[in-house]
């Protein structure tokens, strides 16, 4: 755990999260939609073979960008962000799951998301 983030830099952080994470979802639909129709008659009205190379270079642009940040990328389908934290003496996670409309929950670091719990107000 090279990072531990505060909740309010965590929440400082969501805005640009959020308007990012909008991108790789729209990245993520083209490029499955474009694997798709590759494979049948006329292909994709979103194009070929370049077009899902930049989506999929997009999505690990995004997905880069938030590790260098200390931000754990869960998952991308659907998009799963964990921010490693401290709570009340304890290893937490942070966590945001698309479409969350703000960071409201956590998990202790060794239970995931199954753990998931809102944060205390």
């Amino acid at each position: 755990m090279d990072r531990l983030f505060t909740l309010d830099e965590a929440r400082a952080l969501m805005p640009s999260i959020i308007e990012e994470a909008r991108e790789l979802i729209a990245a993520r639909a083209d490029l499955a939609e474009i694997a798709f129709d590759r494979d049948t008659p006329g292909g994709s009205r979103l194009g070929g073979l370049p077009e899902l190379k930049a989506a999929e270079a997009r999505i690990q642009e995004i997905v880069s960008g938030w590790s260098e940040q200390g931000v754990e990328v869960k998952g991308v389908a659907p998009l799963l962000l964990d921010f490693p934290s401290m709570l009340d003496g304890v290893s937490v996670r942070l966590c945001w799951i698309e479409p969350e409309p703000e960071l409201g929950w956590y998990h202790r670091s060794e239970l995931g998301f199954p753990g998931r719990r809102p944060l205390p107000s």
